[in-house]
């Protein structure tokens, strides 16, 4: 059964333009990432394995969070390749925070080629309880008899 996939057609098109302008196939793919949340944040993790860590950047600017890294080629000229498939250079990923972000709190961490970034929700967007309170006791009318003289 064949499968109608638009997407590997725009990615077979985006290479193709890529291989044009560099003259190499080479240029790095995105970063692929989960992006989930979990209680009150969200957790964010990028596959970049083999990447230096000191190469890896997190910021936020503005409401967008922005992730780079950079891997850098093998420099071994008396190299015979047989197979040469991974890819090298610069990653670049953005995605646009919402409000109720609490951007001053995001943490990350990079370990065995994982970025885990965290990014937790503004204690005023937590969805929280509103007390009702209660009018105060009122007074019951007492039927009163009025005397007739």
């Amino acid at each position: 059964m064949l499968r109608f996939d638009p997407f590997s057609d725009l990615d077979a098109l985006t290479r193709g333009l890529l291989t044009s302008q560099t003259g190499s196939s080479r240029a790095p793919r995105f970063m692929p990432m989960d992006l989930c949340k979990i209680g009150d944040h969200y957790v964010l993790t990028a596959d970049l394995p083999g990447v230096d860590p000191g190469s890896v950047d997190v910021n936020v600017d503005n409401g967008t969070l922005t992730i780079s890294a950079h891997r850098t080629a093998r420099s071994e000229d008396s190299a015979q390749w047989l197979a040469n498939e991974r890819f090298f250079g610069s990653y670049r990923r953005q995605l646009s925070l919402g409000e109720g972000i609490d951007t001053g709190a995001i943490t990350a961490t990079y370990e065995n080629g994982v970025l885990t970034v965290t990014i937790p929700v503004a204690e005023k967007a937590k969805p929280r309880k509103i007390e009702i309170s209660h009018a105060a006791s009122q007074k019951s009318i007492e039927p009163t008899t009025v005397d007739a003289d």
